[in-house]
C-alpha cells in the first residue's frame, strides 16, 4: 500500500512539475520576445534594491494597515514551505512527519510557529476578501477589474484560507492518532492552534481519522502543487517576478527620460557633431512601439510581475481627474497582448488601438507617479512613452496642439512661437 502511495505521489509530482515547467517556458520565451535593454550594470546596487523593495517589501509600509496583512501572507508563503518540503520527502519515502525524530522538541516549536502564521495567512485573507468584497476598495473596484481580474483575486483568497484550513485538519487528526498511539504516528506534542479542532475528531473512529488525515494531507499537497501552476497564469505571478523586477529596475532618477540612440546619433550628425559610435546606426524597424514585441524585454517582465494592486491608478492624477487612463490597465493589457502573440492569435491585431487607445497614452502627465507607487517598481511610463514615440514619428499622429509644440521646437528651439533673438525682449521694461 506504501508502494502504491509513492508512485501516484511520484505521478502527481511529475505531471505538475510538467505544467509548470511547460509554463515557465511559455513565460520565458514572451518576456524574451521583447528588444533588447542593458541592465547589467550597478550589480550592487540592483541587489541592494531586489532585498529592500520585493524581499523586504520596503514601499509596501507606506499603507501601514495592508502591509502588515501582506507581511504575514508573504512570510506564510516563504516559511510555511518549509514544511511543503517535509510532505514531499514523505510522499516520496513513504514515510510520516520525517523531521520529527532528529528535530526533537524543536519540532514541536517549529510546528506551533508554522500554525501561527497558517493563521496570520488565514486572518489576512479573510480581511483581503472583505475589503474587497464588502468594504469594495475604490482601486479594486475599477473597471479594468471585472470580471477575470475580480475573480482571480478573489479565487487565490478562497484557496489560500482552505489550504491553511487542510494544515490545521491535517495536524488535529495526527494529534488524536498520536494520542490513541496509532502505528506510525510520532510523538510531536501539543500544537496550540489546531488543538482547538480535537472536539470535534476525538470521538470518530480510528480508521476515520486516518482517512480524514491522508486526505488533509493529500489535499494540501495537491493544492500547493497546483496553485504553483495556477499562480503562472495569475497576477499572483509576482510572488516570483517580484524578484528579478527589482532587480532589474530602472536606477536612473525618476524624471529622466532614456532618448532613442538613433535618432539622438542621427541629430547629432545633421548639427555636425560627434556621433557616440563610430559604427553607422543600426537600421530600425519602428519608432516607438505600436505592439507589444515593439517593447523592451523588461517591460514584458514587469507587465508579467503586475500585481494588480491598483496603487498606480489611485496615484495617477489623470485617473484622478476622470480621465480613461489607468496604468494598472496599461500593464494588464500588455500582459495580455503578449500572451496572445505568444499564442499565435490575434496577428490582426495590436497594442496600440485594439487594446490601448491614444486617448489613455495622451492623457498622461508624465509625472511617475504610478512607478513611484508600485510596490515592486514596474514602470508603466516606460511603454506609454514608446507608444507616444509611434504615434509621433510613424503615425504624425499626436494632438494639433503637440504637434504645434514640436514645430516650434524644431524651427525656435522652444516650445513657443517666437523668434530666439526675441527671447530677452522681456527684460527691457525691467529698466525703465
Amino acid at each position: 500500500m506504501a508502494l502504491i502511495s509513492q508512485l501516484i505521489f511520484l505521478l502527481v509530482l511529475g505531471i505538475a512539475g510538467y505544467f509548470l515547467w511547460k509554463r515557465i517556458s511559455e513565460i520565458k520565451k514572451n518576456i524574451l520576445s521583447g528588444k533588447p535593454i542593458d541592465r547589467s550594470d550597478n550589480k550592487g546596487e540592483r541587489l541592494k534594491t531586489m532585498m529592500l523593495v520585493a524581499f523586504g517589501q520596503k514601499k509596501m509600509f507606506k499603507n501601514p494597515i495592508p502591509a502588515v496583512l501582506h507581511l504575514f501572507v508573504y512570510l506564510g508563503f516563504l516559511i510555511i514551505n518549509i514544511e511543503v518540503l517535509e510532505f514531499v520527502i514523505d510522499g516520496l519515502a513513504g514515510t510520516h512527519r520525517i523531521f520529527a525524530p532528529y528535530l526533537g522538541g524543536f519540532y514541536n516549536v517549529a510546528m506551533n510557529f508554522f500554525e501561527f502564521l497558517a493563521f496570520m495567512v488565514l486572518v489576512s485573507c479573510i480581511i483581503f476578501l472583505i475589503r474587497r468584497n464588502v468594504m469594495k476598495v475604490g482601486r479594486f473596484m475599477k473597471p479594468e477589474m471585472k470580471g477575470w481580474p475580480w475573480l482571480d483575486a478573489n479565487l487565490i483568497l478562497i484557496i489560500e484560507c482552505v489550504l491553511m484550513l487542510a494544515i490545521f485538519l491535517m495536524n488535529a487528526a495526527d494529534q488524536v492518532l498520536q494520542h490513541q498511539d496509532v502505528v506510525g504516528y510520532i510523538q510531536t506534542g501539543h500544537f496550540f492552534f489546531s488543538q482547538h479542532l480535537y472536539p470535534l475528531l476525538e470521538g470518530l473512529e480510528t480508521s476515520t481519522l486516518i482517512v480524514i488525515e491522508r486526505g488533509a494531507w493529500w489535499f494540501h499537497i495537491i493544492g500547493i502543487l497546483g496553485f504553483s501552476v495556477y499562480v503562472t497564469y495569475s497576477k499572483h505571478l509576482h510572488i516570483f517576478l517580484a524578484f528579478p523586477n527589482t532587480y532589474y529596475s530602472n536606477l536612473n532618477a525618476k524624471g529622466k527620460i532614456t532618448n532613442m540612440d538613433t535618432v539622438t546619433n542621427e541629430v547629432k550628425m545633421m548639427l555636425g557633431m560627434a556621433a557616440e559610435s563610430s559604427e553607422p546606426p543600426a537600421e530600425v524597424s519602428r519608432f516607438g512601439a505600436k505592439d507589444a514585441t515593439d517593447l523592451s524585454w523588461k517591460s514584458l517582465m514587469e507587465a508579467y510581475s503586475c500585481t494588480e494592486c491598483g496603487r498606480c491608478t489611485a496615484e495617477c492624477p489623470a485617473n484622478q481627474t476622470g480621465k480613461t487612463l489607468s496604468p494598472r490597465k496599461i500593464m494588464m493589457d500588455t500582459r495580455d497582448r503578449i500572451e496572445e502573440i505568444g499564442k499565435g492569435e490575434g496577428t490582426e491585431k495590436s497594442l496600440l488601438g485594439d487594446y490601448i487607445s491614444k486617448e489613455e497614452i495622451n492623457a498622461c502627465t508624465s509625472c511617475n507617479a504610478c512607478t513611484e507607487a508600485c510596490p515592486i517598481n514596474i514602470d508603466p511610463l516606460s511603454i506609454i512613452l514608446e507608444m507616444r514615440r509611434y504615434v509621433a514619428m510613424e503615425e504624425s499622429g499626436s494632438p494639433a496642439s503637440w504637434n504645434s509644440m514640436f514645430s516650434n521646437v524644431e524651427t525656435n528651439f522652444a516650445p513657443w512661437k517666437f523668434s530666439p533673438t526675441d527671447r530677452d525682449n522681456w527684460k527691457e521694461d525691467l529698466n525703465e
